[in-house]
This record gives C-alpha cells, sequence and structure tokens, in this order.
C-alpha cells in the first residue's frame, strides 16, 4: 500500500485549463475520510522455486523471506523477514534509502491479514498507515488472495500552479517531487528521491473540469486516472484503475 503511494506520489492531475484560472490550480490535502482505498486485491503464490509472487494493483514481484533484498516494483527493492509462524517484516528502499518498513500478521484463524508500514517523507514527516484484509481464498500462511476492508492512510499536500498558458507544474510538497506538463499528450517525466526512473505521465482533457491521465513505467501503461474538480471548486477526485485490474482506487483531495 505506502510503497505505491511513495513511488507513484505522480498520481496527481497535471494541467487541463489555461493559466491561473484552471480549476486544478491551488493547493490540496488528500481527506482520508472521503476516499476509498479498500477492495483491492493482493495475491501471494508460493512458486515451485521456494520464491513467493505477490500482485497488487496490477504489479507484482517475487522474494524470500531469507533477509536478502529482492527487485519489487517501481525500481524500489524489497527485503523479506520472517518473524514467527504468521508474521513478517518487510523493509522497502529505494536508491539505498528507507522507504518504509511493514509488519505483516495473520490472526490465528488464518483469515485476516493486517499490515503496518511505517517509515519517513523525503521532508522529514513520519508516517504510519495500515490495512486490513480479509482471505478470500487460499492458505495457509500468507498464500492465497485477501481483499483490503480498511485502510489508514497518511495525508499529502498538493501545489499546482500554472505553467505557461497550456499547462501546469504540479509539486507533491511532502514527497519533494515535481512535474512541469503541458497539455499535449505527450509524455512527461518527473523528479523527485521517490520517483522511478522512466515514470511519465500523459494527459488529455475530458470537459472542463475533468481529464483523462495515463501513467506510464518504461513505455507500459500502469494506471488510468479520471481527475475531476466539483462545480463548487472545493473538491479534486482522483479515480484510479491499476493496469491490467478492474479495481478502483477513489482518492479525494480538498482546497486549502
Amino acid at each position: 500500500m505506502q510503497l505505491r503511494r511513495t513511488l507513484l506520489f505522480c498520481l496527481a492531475v497535471i494541467g487541463v485549463m489555461m493559466a491561473a484560472d484552471s480549476p486544478f490550480v491551488g493547493k490540496w490535502k488528500l481527506n482520508t475520510a472521503k476516499s476509498k482505498f479498500t477492495g483491492l486485491t493482493t495475491t501471494y503464490e508460493a512458486l515451485p522455486t521456494g520464491e513467493m509472487q505477490v500482485t497488487a494493483e496490477g504489479q507484482t514481484y517475487k522474494f524470500k523471506a531469507d533477509g536478502k533484498e529482492y527487485p519489487a516494483t517501481f525500481g524500489a527493492g524489497a527485503t523479506w523477514k520472517q518473524i514467527d509462524a504468521t508474521s513478517w517484516e518487510t523493509t522497502y528502499r529505494f536508491n539505498g534509502a528507507v522507504l518504509s518498513v511493514d509488519t505483516t500478521r495473520i490472526s490465528a484463524d488464518g483469515k485476516t491479514m493486517t499490515v503496518i508500514s511505517k517509515g519517513t517523507k523525503p521532508n522529514g514527516e513520519a508516517f504510519n498507515d495500515s490495512a486490513t484484509l480479509q482471505r478470500t481464498s487460499g492458505g495457509p500462511g500468507l498464500a492465497g488472495k485477501w481483499k483490503s476492508t480498511e485502510v489508514k492512510s497518511s495525508t499529502e499536500l498538493w501545489d499546482i500552479s500554472p505553467n505557461g498558458d497550456d499547462g501546469l507544474t504540479m509539486k507533491i510538497v511532502d514527497f519533494n517531487a515535481a512535474s512541469s506538463m503541458k497539455f499535449d499528450g505527450k509524455d512527461y517525466p518527473a523528479t523527485g528521491p521517490t520517483v522511478p526512473k522512466n515514470f511519465t505521465l500523459a494527459i488529455k482533457k475530458t470537459g472542463p473540469r475533468s481529464l483523462e491521465m495515463i501513467e506510464k513505467m518504461d513505455g507500459k501503461v500502469v494506471s488510468t486516472d479520471t481527475f475531476t474538480v466539483s462545480a463548487d471548486g472545493k473538491t479534486l477526485t482522483d479515480d484510479a484503475v491499476p493496469a491490467g485490474t478492474t479495481e478502483k482506487i477513489k482518492a479525494v483531495y480538498d482546497k486549502q
């Protein structure tokens, strides 16, 4: 959960109108109470090689719980350690820096998984996120399919400003990340300490207060997002569909 939110900071909207009169211009803060991060499926599959393969939000990677680092998603590395029969610790790193330390626990009846994710954002702010998932198939242990039923996430702040007369510059304050884009449908890179290489965004207008964004990693689509500003201009909603899934992530931001 936190890994994707930390790396994919640029799930944010970038530009749709002209200059400063764009409804997207301003500062926006994530409202976790209005957002919906539940209903997403995470699958763990035990492979004949002795590895475990985890798939979530259209992304997948393999690992062993042996204390060694394995390539994870979006250029990060994951180190898994088994604490006991029903709990694991995972450290995610990006360019050598720790992104988060996650503790995964499975209930005694094997039906409930909880994940606590702790770390520090690039701006120095600590986060303590959590997710509860219910088993829908499989077992024992990690193996099987799990669906999120409760997610608690830290907030984040976006600062969106004009980029000439035909684009916007978007900054994610918490992650010291930024991207300047033009509304021309071309892929644009983002920069920042937690931004993976070759991550690009492309946008097109779908209405006076809405746009579609295509996110790509190494030229491959990873998510399709629809952004909408409310009629009163006070709320920004991002409905994202990770590639290869039909599941939706809904993030709602309040104008500051």
